[in-house]
């Protein structure tokens, strides 16, 4: 019963009742904390209340704790945790349940490992098998590109197209460095989409085109890449323009310095109706088509010199008089803010490098070249397509006329070239031929693919060889080289007071777009045929063996710090110039306010 003490146990536990009947047994000793009576003579404010005497008599026990009312006569068992001998005992640390314990911290830790450090260097090592800078291959939407490889050759490329002979010189063999067959159908291009290719969603406004560039009028069809220019009738759902097509290109993904690079070509359109404006073309890493800050200052010079031809408009101290009056009209012959990244860049400022050996930056910039852009020619009761092939530079010569003699320019089939009369104006200078194409290969006639491209030589003592490879020249089983052009063509002028300028020796990107724009043609709206479509069957780069260079980033010309430094200019097309729209400072030169 409660309150009795078990005679096993040694103690009893104790009710409220209990305590307070120990409390006032007559063995009990007065506790000091006991509080007197209220009616008490003796009784102070100050002492406990009535409700303290109440506890402390429910609770109270003496000192002597034999009074208590329990057996204290024999010692309680010790249990193990109470045991002072446990801390005594010797044990053995392998136990069952030691080594379960030890096992399952160490199976965590290697899980841990490998989700956070295993998994992601095996991805790696499995999946980014080229050499291009970009290798996202899932998009925001969580899609995959679905090109079938992703090697810089794609594998749908014909072996025996892996090596071809230089058009420059046919006793050089060239060997395949990089392709795209367009063979897997219904690829996308949007940001993420694919390794090598991306397509822009903007409007190129730096030459007042009509349309907006869209990734979804980008695509592949019937084993071809397709660019669809579209007119819509509703602008609110276009960007508030009539028209969209696109533009995409190897941006910082995908570069090549030297070499060859061939595309075959369906036009959009037809042989006699005027406006569209296709081309495939080539720049050079440190400028990004359409993001005008990154152009403005690298666009489209190709110089390695400290001297005038770096100054804005190609002018100091009020001269020399051939850059104020050769220009058309007889204006000014540059608009050009100056070379940004020149040799004459003071050391320590902002500058992609190298450096020559004497100490001065190696002039950078972003040349173009352009494989072709097509347009319609000829006389107005016969017009025929053709297309342009261009290399455009900066600075320029004086009235843009560069040194075409035989010894600098060879066309070879003088019934199908003729020399540009387009040589430039106050923001290029241009060596171009003129050439007519095959009037079959066009979206509205016979749907037959040409042959256009390009094959160069960086430095000052080589060629850039532009060949139009017609199909009609297939059928003899021979390739036409439409006109070549050496390096000494772009050599110094003394009227202009500037320095000979170099094939471009920067790291060259892929663009391929469909577009339309007054700047370039009159526009026969009336007769143009919507959608007009331009289709590319593959495209294709070829290098020396010996003299193998692809990237965008290499040694001799390196980009990527630089890109990096200032990325929102490279991804932010809303951004025009480099200094009053990105807020950047020109880097400081010797000649233009001095070190």
């Amino acid at each position: 019963m409660a309150g009795q003490a078990s005679p096993q146990q040694g103690y009893f536990a104790v009710s409220n009742s209990s305590a307070a009947s120990l409390a006032s047994s007559p063995n009990a000793t007065p506790s000091p904390f006991q509080s007197t009576p209220t009616g008490d003579p003796g009784h102070s404010p100050n002492r406990p209340s009535s409700l303290t005497a109440s506890l402390s008599g429910k609770y109270h026990l003496t000192a002597d704790p034999t009074e208590w009312g329990v057996d204290i006569s024999r010692p309680e068992p010790d249990d193990t945790l109470h045991d002072p001998r446990r801390d005594k005992k010797s044990h053995n640390v392998f136990t069952r349940r030691g080594i379960l314990n030890v096992g399952c911290i160490a199976l965590l830790a290697a899980i841990l490992l490998g989700l956070f450090l295993g998994y992601p260097i095996a991805y790696h090592l499995t999946h980014n098998n080229s050499t291009a800078t970009s290798s996202a291959l899932v998009n925001s939407s969580g899609q995959v590109a679905s090109m079938g490889n992703f090697g810089l050759i794609d594998l749908n490329t014909p072996k025996e197209f892996y090596k071809i002979a230089s058009y420059h010189d046919p006793s050089k063999e060239m060997q395949l460095v990089f392709s795209d067959e367009f063979e897997e159908e219904g690829r996308t291009f949007y940001p993420g989409d694919d390794p090598y290719w991306e397509a822009v969603d903007m409007h190129y406004w730096s030459t007042g085109d009509l349309e907006w560039y869209d990734p979804a009028a980008v695509t592949t069809r019937g084993g071809a890449l397709e660019i669809n220019l579209t007119h819509f009738d509703d602008i609110s759902l276009n960007h508030n323009l009539e028209y969209r097509s696109g533009m995409m290109s190897t941006w910082n993904k995908f570069c090549f310095t030297g070499g060859l690079i061939l595309a075959n070509v369906m036009l959009p359109g037809t042989t006699n109706v005027f406006g569209l404006w296709p081309a495939i073309w080539t720049m050079g890493n440190l400028g990004r088509a359409g993001y005008g800050a990154t152009l403005e200052g690298t666009w489209p010079y190709s110089y390695d010199a400290c001297d005038v031809g770096t100054m804005p408009n190609q002018t100091s101290n009020g001269g020399p008089p051939a850059a104020l009056n050769t220009g058309k009209d007889g204006t000014a012959l540059s608009f050009l803010t100056g070379q940004r990244l020149s040799r004459c860049v003071c050391p320590g400022e902002s500058h992609p490098g190298p450096v020559h050996e004497d100490g001065t930056y190696v002039g950078r910039s972003a040349p173009e070249i352009d494989m072709f852009e097509a347009q319609i020619g000829g006389p107005d009761d016969a017009h025929v397509g053709q297309v342009s092939q261009t290399a455009q530079w900066a600075p320029f010569n004086a009235g843009y006329n560069w040194d075409n003699s035989s010894a600098n320019l060879e066309i070879r089939d003088l019934t199908l070239s003729s020399q540009n009369t387009y040589a430039g104006s106050m923001y290029q200078q241009a060596t171009s031929v003129v050439t007519t194409t095959n009037q079959d290969c066009y979206q509205l006639k016979k749907q037959c693919y040409a042959v256009q491209g390009f094959e160069y030589i960086p430095g000052y003592d080589q060629a850039v060889c532009l060949p139009s490879i017609l199909s009609y020249a297939f059928r003899t089983n021979s390739a036409a080289v439409s006109w070549t052009m050496r390096a000494a063509a772009a050599g110094a002028d003394a009227a202009t007071e500037i320095s000979a300028r170099p094939i471009t020796q920067e790291p060259l990107y892929i663009l391929v777009n469909l577009g339309f724009s007054h700047s370039f043609s009159w526009i026969d709206f009336d007769k143009l045929i919507f959608p007009a479509t331009m289709r590319v069957d593959w495209i294709r780069v070829y290098q020396p063996q010996d003299k193998i260079n692809i990237g965008c980033d290499p040694a001799e010309r390196p980009t990527a710090a630089y890109i990096n430094t200032y990325l929102e200019a490279y991804t932010n097309p809303n951004l025009t110039t480099w200094h009053d729209d990105y807020k950047q400072p020109v880097p400081k030169s010797k000649l233009n306010g001095g070190c």
